[in-house]
């Protein structure tokens, strides 16, 4: 990997993370409001994937922050938690050959992939007062996480999509 493809990654994926939070942070706490910040990361921010150091890395920086933010918010009334998408359909999924989902979502303990609709419930779900006392976590929507995540290597083999 590139310094370059490094620095790519971390800029929008952690950089761009930090930038809107903490607008939306002055933004509460400048007007005396109580809320909720949500921020997106990744189940492979919490247990790597092969190839995918900088995503890994950038994933793993937003629940970081997410947390230090709770800490630093709370006595404001502002709540901060992080929503860890695991396999959902999306355009970028339906690149994905079908024999390739077809092994993944056999891993899956729920037995399919997750939809846009998952993640958006347990984001509105953090935004509402009903999870008032929840601050500094990261909600997994995952189905179970599949039974090969996080693992990397198995008996000197490299997993991939091609192996599985």
């Amino acid at each position: 990997m590139s310094e370059d493809d490094w620095d790519k990654v971390i800029a929008v994926n952690l950089k761009g993370i930090f930038l809107v939070t903490q607008a939306a942070a002055q933004a509460l706490v400048s007007s005396g409001c109580h809320g909720s910040i949500i921020n997106i990361s990744s189940i492979i921010g919490k247990v790597g994937n092969m190839g995918q150091t900088n995503y890994s890395a950038s994933k793993a920086g937003v629940i970081g922050l997410t947390q230090t933010v709770a800490r630093e918010l709370g006595r404001y009334g502002i709540r901060c938690n992080s929503v860890l998408p695991g396999f959902i359909t999306t355009p970028m999924t339906q690149k994905v050959p079908q024999k390739v989902l077809d092994k993944i979502t056999a891993m899956i303990p729920v037995g399919h992939l997750g939809n846009p609709e998952d993640v958006a419930d347990v984001v509105a779900f953090l935004a509402s007062d009903d999870s008032g006392y929840i601050t500094g976590a990261s909600v997994e929507v995952t189905g179970m996480r599949p039974s090969w995540a996080g693992r990397g290597q198995r008996s000197g083999t490299q997993m991939t999509c091609e192996s599985i």
